[in-house]
């Protein structure tokens, strides 16, 4: 990450010339946006909606309330986001103490960028800016399998305390 700018590069999208982004189509070269990635306080409330949508992390959060999907960003710690562009196509959105622990809520990647290492970016980046702490997360069960590809442990002895249910 450049301390200047705070932005990052994504090296694996495609291969980088003279400040462009080069990928080969058919027997024609294109250039790209870069991907950039960064610490990220102001995301839109309806860009970080529609990329819970588009990556299929909408199923399980609260989408559909504007609010609470405001409070969500409004009350994260610790925000990382991928951008093509100006496109929002991933984000890392955690609760942290900085020291200890730093619960990885959301990790989102557009179902078209996904499989390019942008996941892999955003959860490097998040140990980064914790390094001391513990990087805890719970899996959606089709992402279960990806995690301990990137190095992530299973632990087997987490709990959780749903939304209306009461301790007993």
């Amino acid at each position: 990450m450049s301390p200047s700018t705070g932005l990052v590069q994504h090296r694996a999208i495609s291969q980088r010339y003279d400040n462009l982004w080069l990928r080969k189509e058919g027997d024609r070269i294109v250039t790209l946006p870069s991907i950039t990635y960064q610490s990220d306080d102001d995301v839109d409330l309806e860009e970080f909606i529609d990329l819970f949508v588009d990556s299929t992390l909408a199923l399980r959060r609260p989408a559909d309330d504007p609010d609470r999907m405001r409070r969500m960003l409004a009350e994260a710690d610790l925000i990382v986001t991928a951008r093509y562009g100006d496109r929002l196509v991933g984000i890392s959105r955690s609760v942290t103490d900085w020291v200890y622990c730093t619960y990885l809520s959301d990790l989102a990647v557009r179902l078209e960028y996904q499989g390019q290492g942008i996941g892999r970016e955003l959860v490097r980046l998040t140990r980064e800016a914790t390094p001391q702490a513990t990087v805890v997360l719970l899996a959606a069960p089709k992402a279960a399998d990806y995690y301990p590809k990137i190095g992530m442990e299973r632990h087997h002895s987490a709990w959780v305390l749903p939304p209306g249910q009461s301790v007993i």
